[in-house]
């Protein structure tokens, strides 16, 4: 029996070259060599999968010029798993080897995987050698979680940041290596693959070899997501029809099928929001490139685009989402599911739509005068129940209207004398403009402060009572106050306490002024211990009959 070699392995780049999806790092490190620029410390972060450790031992190869037959470069490469070489004293073992000069090539290069394993106490040992190694030592660190490499370290390094591999890169890669292997494959099943990997071509790599056992040399759709357990993406163009359709009793069966065959729910929720993310990205001609799927499934969501209302991409992805976030908190899943769906068949842009109608409408609705009432096409049993749900609202209507008054505003104060606002013009206004006397004012004040101990308003209404309002000149009001926030507080009411004198004096031109006096004495209720001292100071006897009576 043959040894087996994994395609990860076997298909590994040995040279920049090959390298895919890190065209910016290869071509930096292919001029730093060639123009001798090459740092002493670099680290290489990224993703898991995306060619960090890779590009680390072709860096190696390169600047040492040993080629792929060369088998002396295990000479000058040296390469520790920091998971679980983490301690002091592999660092410093690490730093006598680097002591001493390599006996071929020009460098001797430690590669660190996994650096973020490394003890802080490592890390610490790991500085000086780091900040000034010798001439023919170069380190590479490579991590997932650049994040938890100290800042020391950072600062020690040329910081090269790997991405995620592009889902057309690893369908070309995937291709490249079933056409060696002389393997049938649908490109719709790679690209399954390739979204299945997230980005990481070594994971898509190793599913592609798990798949090629399971599906006997030949990659279908139907049959990597089978295997691979993913919802395929005809599932969600099917559900997409029955959404358009609005066929919700068509979108439970989908729904129930799809769990017969053993997929998870969440993944249903969380597909349809890429599905329809995917659906909107091809809706248009400037963002159909951020398309990651090959060209035969950029084809198929474009059509299906063009049969989607603009506005329905932004409600369907915002209801989808809104589910995927409260799937965990939910006891019921599964009706929380299909209450989506129910939710994105419902979505209406039918230009038929019914249009709002205002309240004014219904305010001055006069179902007698409309032609269609007397029309004998009409169902009279209709016009009839409709004539007096009409009038019924108009009631309900005028009754709320009465009652719904609760403190003063503009609005109200014209309500209640029977001033409507539409009316009040500007030949209305100056007619509002009647002279009035200090007692007139006394009098309308006194009648504020009922009506605001009666709003409940019993704060404004103690404040009206600290003082009389002066009447200065013809239209004038001066009120003072003991203290600047109470004379905030009234600033606050200012217009409706001009709205209330306008209508109360007949005048449209008075004016209120606040003004601070802080000589005002604020009257405070006594207590019963104060008021027994006020009657002590008025009559001393008081104490003689409070001992007497033995009253407390």
């Amino acid at each position: 029996m043959n040894q087996f070699k994994v395609s990860a392995l076997k298909y590994r780049p040995i040279s920049f070259d090959e390298v895919v999806g890190q065209d910016i790092i290869t071509t930096t490190l292919n001029k730093a060599i060639e123009n001798n620029q090459l740092a002493k410390s670099l680290l290489f972060c990224g993703p898991r999968g995306v060619g960090k450790t890779t590009c680390a031992r072709i860096l190696a190869k390169k600047i040492n010029n040993f080629n792929s037959s060369n088998n002396n470069h295990s000479y000058n490469i040296f390469e520790l798993d920091a998971a679980s070489n983490n301690s002091v004293e592999d660092i410093r073992n690490l730093t006598e080897q680097v002591r001493v000069p390599p006996q071929i090539g020009n460098f001797k290069v430690f590669i660190i995987d996994e650096a973020h394993m490394l003890t802080t106490s490592a890390f610490n040992a790991f500085l000086k050698t780091l900040e000034e190694p010798p001439s023919h030592a170069i380190f590479i660190l490579a991590t997932t979680e650049k994040n938890k490499i100290i800042p020391t370290i950072l600062s020690r390094c040329q910081i090269y940041d790997f991405k995620r591999i592009k889902i057309k890169d690893i369908v070309m890669v995937l291709e490249s290596v079933s056409k060696k292997q002389n393997i049938s494959f649908e490109v719709d099943a790679l690209n399954l693959i390739a979204e299945k990997a997230d980005g990481a071509l070594r994971d898509a790599l190793t599913l592609f070899d798990q798949l090629l056992i399971s599906c006997t040399n030949n990659l279908t759709l139907e049959n990597v997501s089978k295997n691979l357990n993913v919802i395929s993406n005809n599932i969600y163009f099917d559900l997409t029809d029955e959404i358009l359709k609005k066929n919700i009793p068509g979108i439970l069966i989908k729904i129930e099928n799809i769990v017969e065959l053993g997929y998870d729910l969440y993944d249903l929720i969380s597909g349809m929001n890429n599905h329809f993310r995917n659906l909107l990205l091809c809706s248009e001609t400037d963002t159909d490139s951020l398309f990651e799927f090959s060209e035969s499934f950029k084809d198929k969501y474009s059509n299906y685009s063009s049969k989607i209302k603009s506005n329905m991409f932004l409600d369907s992805l915002d209801i989808l989402t809104e589910s995927e976030l409260n799937y965990n908190k939910t006891k019921n899943k599964r009706i929380l599911v299909e209450l989506t769906f129910m939710k994105l068949a419902s979505l209406d842009y039918s230009e038929k739509k019914k249009k709002i109608i205002p309240t004014s409408y219904y305010k001055n609705f006069d179902p007698n005068k409309i032609d269609i009432m007397n029309s004998k096409n009409v169902n009279q049993d209709f016009l009839s129940e409709t004539h007096d749900y009409f009038e019924k609202k108009n009631t309900e209507k005028q009754t709320f209207e009465k009652k719904r008054f609760s403190k003063f505003s503009l609005s109200s104060v014209f309500e209640k004398n029977d001033i409507s606002i539409k009316n009040l013009n500007s030949e209305s206004v100056s007619k509002i403009n009647h002279e009035f006397s200090s007692s007139d004012l006394q009098k309308s004040w006194k009648k504020l402060i009922k009506e605001k101990s009666k709003l409940g308003e019993k704060n404004i209404a103690s404040i009206l009572r600290l003082g009389k309002p002066l009447l200065k000149g013809n239209s004038l009001i001066k009120f003072e106050v003991p203290s600047e926030s109470i004379k905030n507080e009234l600033d606050n009411i200012k217009s409706d306490l001009l709205f209330f004198f306008t209508n109360e004096l007949k005048n449209e031109k008075i004016k209120i002024d606040f003004k601070l006096n802080e000589k005002i004495i604020i009257k405070k209720a006594y207590t019963f211990e104060e008021k027994y001292k006020k009657l002590y100071e008025i009559n001393p006897k008081i104490d003689k009959l409070k001992k007497e009576f033995g009253l407390d």
